[in-house]
């Protein structure tokens, strides 16, 4: 049995992973900034806005009252928007960044000194070379730095970090965008069984789905 720490949890692809993992028999800890929904899959849930840096330090707090070795650190949140540069605020980027790359990079930091050795570092990316589309600058700059991210951080801390990249995945995020969600969009709990099988397999680096 492992003990992983999901952040992000409330998501599609979280919550699936979360699933995907208690349904194994791992101990795992779901943080969201409103866990309360995934009490139904473990009894350790913690409501966190990932890109607030004490609100991150409360949470892994909280989480080591689990444990204080995790065994695998996932980080599932996201978000995203459709604005064109030209009328952006700059809010709205902000928003992008902080919960896409800057939530990573405090969830990772402030989790790092409770990982087990060898515990792998997952980060869901995507796969960003179609997502170059108008409207979508902040997030795909954000996924591309992303991806910058953990080739650092693998190299600084000598652990595993995985970069998964799926496809189009059947997730509420389709609705905050104005494009329709593809007819081979994969399931969310297909994701995750993928996600859950390259730790698994011991892969490294990025991984498109």
């Amino acid at each position: 049995m492992k003990h992983v720490i999901v952040w992000g949890a409330a998501g599609g692809i979280g919550r699936a992973v979360c699933e995907e993992l208690a349904g194994d028999g791992d101990t795992v800890v779901a943080v969201a900034r409103d866990a309360s929904d995934l009490a139904s899959i473990t009894r350790y849930t913690v409501d966190a806005n990932l890109a607030d840096e004490a609100s991150v330090a409360q949470a892994v707090l909280q989480a080591t009252a689990v444990t204080e070795a995790f065994d695998l650190f996932v980080f599932a949140a996201g978000d995203i928007t459709s604005a064109k540069v030209p009328e952006m605020p700059l809010t709205t980027w902000h928003r992008i960044l902080d919960n896409n790359l800057t939530a990573a990079f405090l969830t990772v930091q402030a989790s790092l000194p409770y990982l087990a050795p060898g515990a792998p570092i997952v980060l869901l990316g995507a796969v960003h070379e179609r997502l170059r589309l108008p409207g979508l600058a902040a997030y795909a700059s954000a996924k591309v730095a992303l991806e910058a991210f953990a080739d650092v951080l693998r190299k600084e801390t000598r652990r595993r970090v995985l970069v998964i990249r799926p496809g189009a995945v059947q997730t509420p995020l389709w609705k905050k965008v104005p494009f329709a969600m593809p007819k081979q969009a994969a399931d969310a709990h297909h994701v995750a069984k993928q996600i859950v099988g390259a730790v698994a397999e011991g892969r490294d680096g990025v991984i498109d789905l």
